[in-house]
């Protein structure tokens, strides 16, 4: 009885074991699935859902790429504009922000504005024309106002950040990831105006010349999300299209940055996601999703490695090596049936049977080759 009773107890134990490998297994599987499933969703490049009052990453996706900011760049813009310029200070449109490339307001050489209605253009409409002028009025030059982006983006701690102009056109060497956007804006958000204006859905600015310009903003989460306190969004053809926004429910605001989405669609419907994915982990106190996916780190516009132009010039350089090579030896080979030649009409010539028409014909031949 007792060696039966061990038997059974062993096999109980056994198959214990089994039961809970499975059931952990099980809950692994589940837990990976509903993870991957999230990852699947988000189609854009880089994505980050911050904690704006903590700077806690809630769920993040290549997280530190740099990636090329399109109109982003403009809430940087506004931020240093607000530090070193007075929002009633008038600014005179010079023809150099007149005639910067679309999209613009529309503002003439010689008119004159304020710096808060540039920065409802240039926030609301994305205006470029809006952003030189503001950055001529500020530093005097787009060149020296892009010093002055580059030391707050290090300020605010956005090291993986670099500017080249105040208004997100593409260029060599300008850079930003999701995670220092989100820095960004959780800086901006400190700026009252600055926030009021990002949360603006329309607006009429006007010149003291009366010219009044109607601005719609760019960011259509305004009129289908009532969390969402307002953002900037981006496109160039390289960077794809891109957006910055916060959103703030009861006590908590998350800030969702992402960049290279594919389509205006995936856009509003992954920051969608974010937010809401970003309140879950708050309100539960759940555990951040971070993926990484295959993609190369490093800046945008930089030059291709050294070794692979080296091999192109090599293979140019061997292909002209065939050349050559094919060109001596056809060369080559007409000395050769040039030498031939002659040493059959020196045979033909000699010979007492062939002074006649066979000397002519390899004379011909002679000739032929020569030519």
């Amino acid at each position: 009885m007792r060696i039966k009773f061990k038997v059974q107890s062993s096999k109980f134990k056994v198959h214990k074991r089994y039961f809970l490998f499975f059931l952990l297994f099980s809950l692994f599987t589940l837990h990976f699935s509903i993870s991957t499933s999230l990852a699947d969703e988000v189609h854009t490049r880089s994505a980050v859902a911050m904690d704006a009052s903590t700077g806690r990453i809630l769920y993040a996706k290549n997280l530190n790429l740099r990636l090329p900011p399109a109109s982003t760049t403009k809430l940087m813009t506004a931020v240093v504009v607000m530090e070193n310029a007075n929002l009633a200070d008038v600014v005179t449109i010079s023809r150099n922000a007149s005639r910067v490339s679309p999209h613009k307001a529309g503002f003439k050489e010689g008119d004159r504005v304020t710096v808060e209605k540039l920065l409802y253009a240039a926030l609301i409409g994305s205006a470029n024309d809006a952003a030189v002028a503001l950055a001529e009025a500020v530093a005097g030059s787009e060149t020296r106002f892009v010093e002055l982006m580059n030391k707050k983006a290090v300020e605010i701690g956005a090291r993986d950040t670099r500017f080249i102009n105040p208004h997100g056109l593409p260029g060599r060497g300008q850079y930003t990831t999701a995670f220092d956007l989100s820095k960004i804006m959780s800086y901006a958000l400190m700026h009252p105006k600055l926030e009021e204006i990002i949360g603006t859905r329309v607006a009429e600015v006007s010149t003291e010349n009366g010219n009044a310009i109607f601005l719609k903003n760019t960011n259509r989460l305004l009129w289908s999300d009532d969390d969402l306190v307002g953002g900037k969004t981006g496109y160039t053809h390289r960077a794809r299209h891109c957006i910055v926004c916060a959103a703030e429910r009861e006590n908590a605001t998350v800030i969702v940055a992402l960049l290279g989405s594919p389509s205006r669609g995936d856009l509003w419907r992954e920051s969608e996601t974010l937010i809401s994915k970003g309140f879950e982990v708050i309100g539960n106190d759940e555990k951040p999703a971070i993926y990484l996916t295959k993609a190369v780190y490093n800046e945008p516009d930089s030059k291709k490695p050294a070794y692979k132009k080296s091999s192109k010039i090599k293979k140019a350089k061997s292909k002209n090596g065939r050349k050559l090579i094919a060109k001596k030896t056809v060369k080559n080979k007409k000395i050769k049936l040039l030498a031939k030649t002659k040493a059959k009409t020196k045979k033909f010539a000699k010979g007492k049977n062939n002074k006649g028409n066979n000397y002519r014909i390899a004379k011909k031949d002679e000739d032929r080759n020569k030519g």
